[in-house]
């Protein structure tokens, strides 16, 4: 059987693949959060806050296929499986059941700010492991930025 091999080896290669790895957990969760979000908010801003929450959905899934194939150009095997992001998750998950938009709202405005905190911390701690893989977190961070902001205005 073939392996995929990369061009990073040692602390460098663990050092990006955990922060990319982290990147994975977010955004796949991200995704999962924003859709079932999408599906039960409720409330006069329902619609503009119900089609936000779609480009939030795209947005993560977009970037965790980039985020996941950077894993194995690396080397290394991405852990997307259900039960891992689960186990890892460090995003607050929705109630069940219908959400008033303004909950969605400050919700998705301190989720937003969480995934930017740790994502910064992914770019510093790639600056000298891997600037390819930093690049790649640097543009993560400006969409969940863009959308922080835009969840924010709406307070």
């Amino acid at each position: 059987m073939a392996t995929i091999s990369g061009p990073l080896t040692g602390d460098d290669k663990t050092t990006t693949v955990q922060a990319l790895q982290g990147a994975l957990m977010d955004l796949i969760d991200l995704s999962l959060v924003a859709k079932q979000s999408h599906w039960n908010v409720i409330g006069s801003h329902f619609r503009p806050i119900h089609l936000q929450l779609d480009e939030v959905t795209d947005l993560a899934r977009e970037h965790a296929d980039t985020v996941a194939e950077r894993i194995v150009a690396l080397g290394a095997n991405p852990d997307g499986r259900a039960a891992t992001i689960a186990k890892s998750t460090k995003l607050p998950q929705p109630e069940l059941g219908w959400i008033e938009d303004g909950k969605v709202v400050a919700t998705f405005t301190d989720l937003l700010d969480g995934i930017s905190r740790r994502m910064r911390e992914r770019i510093d701690a790639t600056e000298e492991s891997d600037q390819v893989t930093q690049d790649i977190l640097i543009a993560v961070t400006q969409d969940i930025e863009k959308q922080r902001w835009m969840f924010q205005a709406q307070r």
